[in-house]
């Protein structure tokens, strides 16, 4: 291959994975259904890198994301016909072995191809040194220009480490157009394009609020990016392929796992706030006007830890008394445990109604989740337990599965460190290495002020209806913390939501809520609030603190309560 892309002025980048565990045949329909300059992939997420570490603790080979090179085996070959690059982030822990079982791979398949790597996010032996403790895995979240020395030196294919989700996007764009590292508004222009398409199908019409308004979302088609030489870009997809690219759908993966309106990264900060979009055509929307400031002097570090084991049984409770049944099986469970577990939480979940035309219907949901640092406290000593009050317990008493074993959970935290102690390296195809520096200016990260807001609405007949009747919101998790953003579509609307949905009401909506820090950030061009909850989700998704660890129904539990909307602003 040669080159980034034919056309000067935009390069097309497109997604064919958002998470490990995707669909499988997207890189070949993404390489086929059109035409593309280089696609991208998104394997990594908290999770996965705690899978990843674990992985690698038991073989040093391995620690990367097995999946992509399943695809790439199938793939490789017509990448390399359509003259299409390869950037993706499936490296995990391991990426200097990814890019070996890449070479590997084409030479089995007679195919020449020049592979390039990059490394030193992985801070784990260092950890200590750091003051980041004594973590599982410990991996800074590199920025793009490690990328940019790799395709600069004619790789064809890139893996990488943790890089921020948006880095797949942005090393390619700066590469192509020959940004520098102080092109902060073309940067962030980049960095939000890739925000945009890094969670694939969810930038085309998946967990979409207004999902009944899209004619075919039967199997959406992967995003892609043309981005333009000034940052500006346009979202689409290649045609004729399912879901749709609109506004709202754009908005929806902007608002996705975001705290406030700067966006921070490695490379640049991102000001959210001043993202403009509009639509360019069938399913085509323009994001322009995004300002970009200097990185902050330290990057982010995702820290894993096994942190001990956990199980759970859940009693099914069935017809009347389901507060007493739900009592007395709690009574009797830990009265009986040989030893309580260091951690014994109880949810019961009231999905029964009165008079029901179902036994289902008729049904709660009593949840007992154990943890402890001893697999025995909660393996078969707990759920065997639970199990022996079948016959001595409640009337009705019945489990939802049998018995079984505790399993390993993991702890996420984020840490932090200069960037200067972070030895980001590009492994160039030929197999040189290349040092890439820390930025040589940054600015410490600091809240933007709540903008002027607009004149409230003048008061009017109102309708107890659902928030959603009016509202779009998209939820997710950062860690332990979780993000719900909300957004409207008219001017009227917004007047009404930004001095309606304040944190006091968002507490009184969202119950579960209400003893947490909750920080709440307009963002006017949008539309759009967006509330970050701290400690929703406790130590992250592995440590399952709650039924939805990832927060991904929170927007949709938010549009579902019932607000008194003025009748003028309903459809």
């Amino acid at each position: 291959m040669s080159g980034l892309a034919a056309d000067p002025d935009v390069i097309r980048i497109g997604n064919c994975s958002g998470f490990y565990g995707d669909r499988f045949s997207a890189m070949r329909e993404m390489l086929e259904d059109g035409q593309l300059d280089v696609l991208t992939g998104d394997y990594l997420a908290e999770l996965t890198m705690l899978i990843l570490g674990r992985d690698r603790m038991k073989d040093a080979g391995l620690g990367y994301a097995k999946t992509f090179l399943r695809q790439l085996e199938e793939c490789l070959g017509l990448a390399l016909e359509r003259n299409v690059q390869i950037v993706t982030n499936a490296g995990g822990v391991n990426p200097a072995a990814l890019a070996q079982r890449v070479r590997e791979l084409a030479e089995r398949l007679g195919l020449q191809v020049q592979v390039g790597h990059v490394e030193g996010d992985d801070l784990t032996g260092r950890a200590a040194e750091l003051g980041l403790g004594s973590p599982l895995t410990a991996n800074a979240y590199l920025g793009a220009w490690g990328i940019v020395e790799c395709l600069d030196a004619g790789a064809d294919v890139v893996v990488t480490g943790r890089v921020t989700d948006a880095s797949v996007v942005v090393g390619p764009a700066a590469a192509h157009f020959g940004w520098s590292r102080t092109d902060y508004d073309r940067l962030a222009g980049a960095v939000v394009a890739g925000h945009v398409i890094e969670c694939g199908t969810q930038a085309t019409g998946g967990n979409f609020a207004f999902f009944t308004e899209l004619a075919d979302l039967s199997r959406p088609g992967f995003p892609l990016a043309e981005v333009r030489a000034d940052g500006s870009s346009v979202i689409t997809k290649h045609a004729g392929t399912g879901g749709a690219v609109t506004v709202d759908t754009v908005a929806a993966q902007l608002m996705y796992e975001i705290q406030g309106a700067r966006y921070a990264g490695p490379d640049v900060t991102a000001r959210l706030d001043t993202v403009e979009l509009a639509a360019d055509g069938a399913d085509r929307v323009l994001i322009r006007g995004t300002v970009g400031e200097p990185p902050p002097p330290e990057l982010k570090v995702s820290l894993t830890t096994l942190g001990g084991f956990r199980n759970e049984m859940e009693f099914i409770l069935t017809g009347l008394d389901i507060e007493e049944k739900a009592a007395l099986a709690r009574r009797q469970l830990e009265s009986w445990l040989p030893e309580r577990p260091a951690e014994l939480d109880w949810t019961l979940a009231r999905l029964d109604r009165a008079d029901a035309a179902t036994e289902e219907q008729a049904s709660a949901l009593l949840r007992c989740v154990v943890r402890d640092p001893d697999p025995k406290k909660v393996g078969r000593a707990f759920s065997s337990v639970a199990v022996e009050l079948a016959l001595a317990s409640y009337p009705g008493c019945s489990f939802t599965a049998p018995p079984g074993n505790g399993a390993p959970y993991g702890v996420y935290r984020p840490g932090y460190v200069a960037a200067a102690e972070v030895a980001h390296t590009a492994m160039r195809p030929a197999g040189c290495r290349m040092l890439v520096g820390a930025p040589s200016r940054t600015q410490a990260l600091t809240a933007v002020p709540e903008p002027e807001l607009p004149e409230p609405l003048p008061v009017s007949p109102t309708k107890r209806v659902p928030l959603g009747s009016i509202a779009l919101a998209r939820s997710g998790d950062k860690g332990g913390d979780a993000n719900i953003g909300v957004w409207v579509r008219t001017d009227a609307q917004w007047r009404w939501l930004v001095h309606t949905l304040t944190v006091d009401r968002l507490r009184e909506l969202l119950p579960e809520t209400a003893p947490l820090e909750i920080t709440r950030h307009v963002l006017p061009n949008l539309r759009a609030l967006n509330f970050l909850i701290t400690g929703l989700l406790g130590a992250g998704v592995a440590y399952q603190a709650r039924f939805d660890p990832q927060a991904k129904g929170l927007g949709e539990w938010l549009r579902s309560r019932h607000l008194d909307i003025p009748l003028e602003l309903l459809p």
